[in-house]
Formats: structure tokens, sequence, C-alpha cells
């Protein structure tokens, strides 16, 4: 390809793909978010592909899979409030007009007749902005599905597209992003996974110990809503503390509050993750815990991917210009070799079952 037409297709792509930011605005989350999970994917497919199914088997087997795992993580969480519907409506029953904390010489009453009238106006303006984007939602998830099969079904048709546009002796440097890419994506949703099974397992003992009726029930849930940013497993164990002060045990409210607060909602966010993110995802503990937090902040549910992946892309980046630019021969785990480019930056043609770099 000739060095201006490259230049003027390269300059086209990338006008398109701000006003494709900006037409697609309100789906754009959900399209980073397949991006993401069919980079997670893309062994799986190849898994199925090496069994001799083709192209389109795998790819729908792949995204049946990614499909599944994401109702898995809503169902426990489901299935729980559905069992308990009934305990949590006697318990907003149950609650009196006032509570008395008597804690030795320190006693305050509280006034419950304004809180709840507030928490039923939330809940009740919850329930119709549920009813109202429940649409909205059924219609993103039908965009992911969809653009995570297409992802899946060709996968080398982004990577053939930035091999044409990019001149030949930069690919080195396209190879080193995507394997970077690669494993900072499969990290991070392996360290979300490990993270919520330390959530469940620290949450387990915790409600255990505390004398909670069904604490395998509260831990599943706590686990599930690791998945949740900021709140995260903290929602249960204020929950728990709500519902001991209305029953009149405001020493054990107290307690799990500090302590659940700590171990169930802190620690693994904290301690656990940072812990884990340094051997999973090549990143210093510290620069990965500031694209995490940065990215939620900024981007809001999506950022816990996109942050950490900005910022090992960057960190990827300075790694080759302190090399000067050299190439590296390193190979990240589980990624096959870069194919080798022709002498004029072509690249070889895309095709459903061709392996990627």
């Amino acid at each position: 390809m000739q060095p201006s037409r490259r230049t003027a297709l390269a300059a086209l792509l990338a006008g398109l793909l701000v006003l494709a930011a900006l037409v697609l605005e309100s789906v754009l989350s959900t399209v980073v978010f397949a991006v993401t999970v069919a980079y997670v994917l893309y062994p799986f497919r190849e898994t199925v592909s090496g069994y001799g199914y083709s192209g389109r088997v795998a790819a729908g087997a792949a995204t049946a899979a990614g499909f599944l795992g994401v109702v898995a993580l809503a169902l426990p969480l489901a299935y729980v409030l559905y069992r308990r519907r009934l305990d949590l409506l006697a318990f907003l029953g149950a609650i009196p007009e006032r509570i008395v904390v008597d804690l030795g010489t320190f006693v305050y009453v509280l006034e419950t007749a304004p809180l709840l009238q507030t928490a039923q106006e939330a809940l009740r303006g919850l329930a119709i902005a549920l009813a109202a984007a429940a649409p909205v939602i059924a219609l993103k998830l039908v965009v992911f599905v969809i653009l995570v099969y297409g992802l899946l079904l060709k996968p080398n048709a982004p990577r053939v597209a930035a091999l044409r546009l990019c001149p030949g002796e930069y690919h080195d440097v396209l190879f080193a992003l995507h394997r970077r890419t690669a494993s900072t994506l499969r990290a991070i949703y392996v360290l979300q996974g490990a993270t919520a099974i330390a959530t469940f397992v620290v949450a387990l003992v915790t409600f255990a110990a505390l004398g909670y009726e069904s604490p395998f029930a509260l831990a599943v849930v706590a686990a599930v809503l690791q998945f949740v940013p900021v709140l995260g497993p903290s929602v249960v164990v204020i929950a728990l503390a709500v519902v001991d002060l209305v029953a009149g045990n405001a020493f054990r409210a107290a307690i799990v509050l500090v302590v659940g607060l700590v171990f169930v909602g802190f620690v693994p966010d904290a301690v656990i993750r940072p812990r884990l993110a340094g051997g999973a995802t090549d990143l210093p503990v510290s620069v990965y815990f500031v694209g995490f937090v940065g990215g939620l902040l900024t981007l809001g549910a999506v950022g816990f991917v996109v942050g950490p992946l900005v910022v090992a892309l960057l960190a990827e980046t300075v790694r080759l210009l302190s090399n000067n630019g050299a190439p590296t021969q390193q190979q990240l785990p589980g990624l096959g070799a870069d194919p080798d480019p022709t002498a004029d930056g072509t690249p070889p043609p895309d095709t459903d079952d061709e392996p990627s770099p």
C-alpha cells in the first residue's frame, strides 16, 4: 500500500472512530466491555476450533460461555433476593417508629419514620427506574452478545486492518501492545474472580463467627457484589447492621459494622487484590491500584477494566522507549509467536481459523 494512501486511510479511520464514539456514546461502555470479553474468550474459541469445529461453531460456543458467565454472576443475587423477599417485607413492616440505642451510659433515640419514608420513596424510584431501563438493558445485552460473537468469528480482522495501515517497521510495536493487552485483560478478569472468591471465604468466616443465619447465602451475595465497583460487599454488611439495630441488638450491629467493613469490604479490595495484581498483571501494585481507582472514578463500572489496561499499555510503551524502540523477543504466557509480515508490511489474508498473534 502506498504511504500516501495509507496515511489517508489512517486519518479517515481516526475520524470515523471519533464520530462513532460520539454517535454510539450510550452503548460505548457496552462495546468496550464486549471487546475486553472477546479478548478473554479468544483462547477458549481457539480450543474449540482445535477440535476440528468451524469458526462459526467455535465463536458461538465461546460467546455462549461468556453469556452464561454474565448470567451466573447475576443469578445467585437474584435468587437470594427472591427467596428472601417475604423476610424483607416483614422486616420493613416490623420497624418501629423509633429505635432506642442503649450502649451502657450512652442512650440515643433514632426516629425511623422519616428514614422509612425516604427508603420507601427510594425503593419506589429504583423500581420505576429499573422497569423503565429494562428494554435498554435488554438491547445492550443483545449488542454485547452480537459484538462478542462477531469479534470471535473474525478475530483477525482488526489486526489485518492495523497491520495494513501501519508501516512494516512498526509491526513489532503493534504485536507488543497486543500481547500486553491480551495478558492484562485476562489477568484482570482472573484477578476479579480470585478477589470474589477471597471475599466469599472471608465473608463466610465473618458472618458464621458473628452467628448470622444462612452465612453461606450472605457470603455468596457478598462475593457477587464484589463485581459491583466501589460499594460492593459493603452493602451486605450495612444491611446486616441495620437489621440488628432494628432488632435491638445494637452491640452486634456495631461489631458487624466495624469487623464487616474492615474484613469483608476493605481487605479484599485493598489487600488481597493488590497482592494478586502485582504478579498477574505484571504491573507494580501502586500503578495497578491507581489505574483501577482512576478508571472507576472516571469511567464508572467499565473503568475497573479500562483503567488498568490503559496503565499497562502506557507501561509497555515506556518499556519500548527504554529499549530504544528495539523489538522484544520475550513472549507473554499463553500467546503464540507473532506471524512474520511480508517485506512491504502486508499481512496475510484474514480467515475464520487463522490464529491471532
